[in-house]
């Protein structure tokens, strides 16, 4: 069921909009309505979420990180690539 909103926006905003919705063809009352359902499936994705299946399946495939190693390892690589 539709029902009117009224709503007060700075009037270059407006007409702006306007503008918009002429050129993708729509109502300037259908591009708000798909703006506000787009921010409440946001608001829904940002909840915290299980981990998928396939995310636990992967865990633990890669050896832990050891920072020390990795920035040796970058140290060394700059090294021989700088070296004259």
């Amino acid at each position: 069921m539709d029902t009117k909103l009224t709503l007060k926006l700075d009037k270059d905003v407006i007409e702006q909009a306007k503008h918009y919705a002429r050129h993708k063809k729509q109502s300037l009352s259908a591009l708000v309505e798909r703006y506000f359902r787009f921010l409440v499936v946001q608001e829904d994705k940002s909840e915290p979420s299980d981990i998928s299946s396939t995310v636990q399946q992967l865990s633990g495939i890669l050896d832990p990180i050891d920072e020390q190693q990795i920035r040796a390892d970058y140290t060394d690589y700059l090294v021989r690539k700088y070296q004259s």
